[in-house]
């Protein structure tokens, strides 16, 4: 099996915060991968832009240092890095202000899509759009990149939807969610609307329940002033873990594109009930040999911010109607896992009784590490002495299945910046969805500070709270081990 590159069109792609933590870490890395595949076209052109004072031949030697540090030894040909590097500009801009702005619009060429990258903070998104126009930087094709956090409730995105639509309209608008871009991600997509073996059972009529879990071994680190004022309900679930569970949930779309699929997605987060208290564990790692506590990380010695959360949801449509949709995500956790599990219903009627023992089929989609997808199957197991049933797995590790190739599978900065200078959409939150989550985010966490409701405290290196786990253990189910 051959893979196709097809190079995008020619593009200047400016990089606000050109020389920040996330450009360093994972953009400008991911345009070099691209750039050696062979998708960049020979005239496309990478701008750094950022308050920091540097010329070009400087800012080469910053991702000069980025591409050694973050991308692999065997991928690192210095002809290539060298003429990677010949395509990058910098400019020192002032946000703010007026300074870098006339000299980054004669940079600008004609015929050519311009992609602007907002790797900023959300305070600086309206400053930024102001000028790209005031500038005549930015034209009708233009597009820009926006990370999250989108606000930080319903208001606050309201705010920062209407500063952006003040200067571009939702088509030229990305909100990337790096979690959408992973292969396995996409690959759900295709398992559920490309296979007709899986599209009739997914439903309530066949599916148990569905676990999605997001986990994590490290604690907020360097993160403690803005994590504190946010927690794992605004930090991963109201966009990360809630994305994820409209991909599972969703009707199929008309078609593949990006505003049908969308409002499929938008049809879920208005289908999602309100999650009752006795719903929700929230928790908080405590100090162990290998770290402080969350209260010490974040400075905070009266903070009740959830650095753990899982919460029992139900989507309200004739799909799902009845089937529960358990999500957990935290910090400092047993092992560093990503996964959708699909738990199938029991066989209605077992021929073998009950010394056969309890099988289940579950379908688990792995999002990291390992990416892949397993579907766990009942048969007999090997040898004389009866019908004995064991569990195993038909496995599809992409490492695996795909042999060198899976090698070559861009990670999902790569991918998701290749759909912007592509016009497509289809893998970036629209501003109706954003507010949608928040609508429903929002309420419940009035309700547990209004109630001073505290977290629950757990021993890093476990699955959190032990509470949690009697979130499903009092209906007869049980989380997947997280390793």
């Amino acid at each position: 099996m051959v893979s196709r590159i097809i190079p995008v069109d020619p593009f200047d792609l400016v990089i606000f915060g050109g020389t920040g933590d996330l450009a360093r870490r994972k953009i400008l890395p991911g345009l070099y991968r691209r750039f050696l595949a062979g998708q960049m076209p020979e005239d496309a052109r990478i701008i750094g832009a950022a308050r920091s004072e540097l010329d070009d031949d400087a800012y080469r030697a910053f991702v000069r240092d980025a591409v050694d540090e973050f991308v692999r030894p065997d991928r690192k040909d210095v002809g290539q890095i060298d003429a990677f590097l010949s395509r990058l500009h910098y400019v020192t801009i002032d946000a703010k202000g007026t300074g870098g702005w006339q000299e980054l619009a004669g940079l600008m060429r004609d015929g050519v899509i311009r992609s602007f990258y907002f790797s900023v903070a959300p305070g600086l998104f309206g400053d930024l759009a102001e000028r790209l126009h005031d500038h005549d930087i930015a034209d009708a094709d233009s597009r820009i990149v926006v990370e999250k956090p989108f606000g930080r409730d319903l208001s606050s995105a309201k705010a920062l939807n209407a500063t952006l639509a003040e200067h571009f309209n939702e088509s030229q608008i990305y909100r990337i969610d790096h979690y959408l871009g992973k292969e396995t991600v996409q690959n759900l997509m295709a398992v559920r609307f490309g296979n007709v073996l899986f599209e009739p059972l997914w439903n309530s009529q066949y599916v148990d329940h569905i676990q999605i879990t997001v986990a994590e071994t490290v604690g907020v680190g360097g993160r403690g002033s803005y994590y504190d004022r946010s927690g794992a309900m605004r930090d991963m679930v109201q966009n990360h873990l809630m994305q994820l569970l409209c991909l599972i949930a969703m009707e199929p779309p008309s078609r593949f594109n990006p505003d049908a699929v969308r409002d499929e997605k938008l049809k879920v987060i208005r289908a999602l009930e309100p999650v009752e208290p006795y719903q929700i564990v929230r928790g908080q790692y405590q100090a162990d040999a290998d770290g402080p506590s969350y209260r010490e990380d974040v400075e905070n010695p009266r903070s009740l911010t959830e650095s753990f959360i899982a919460m029992k949801l139900h989507v309200s449509n004739w799909r799902w109607a009845g089937t529960p949709f358990y999500l957990r995500t935290g910090k400092r956790l047993r092992a560093r896992a990503s996964e959708i599990a699909v738990v199938f219903k029991d066989a209605p009627h077992s021929i073998f009784g009950d010394e056969a023992g309890h099988h289940r089929n579950i379908l688990t989609i792995r999002l990291q590490p390992d990416e892949g997808m397993t579907l766990g199957v009942t048969i007999k197991e090997p040898g004389p002495g009866g019908m004995r049933l064991i569990d195993v797995p038909l496995d599809m590790t992409f490492a695996e299945a795909l042999g060198p190739e899976s090698e070559e599978i861009p990670d999902a900065y790569e991918r998701l910046i290749m759909d912007v200078i592509r016009g497509n959409q289809t893998l970036f939150m629209r501003g109706d969805e954003v507010e949608a989550a928040w609508s429903w985010t929002d309420p419940i966490i009035e309700g547990w500070e209004a109630r001073g409701d505290a977290p629950k405290p757990y021993e890093p290196g476990t699955a959190g709270p032990e509470e949690s786990q009697m979130l499903m253990h009092r209906e007869g189910r049980r989380w997947r081990e997280i390793r």
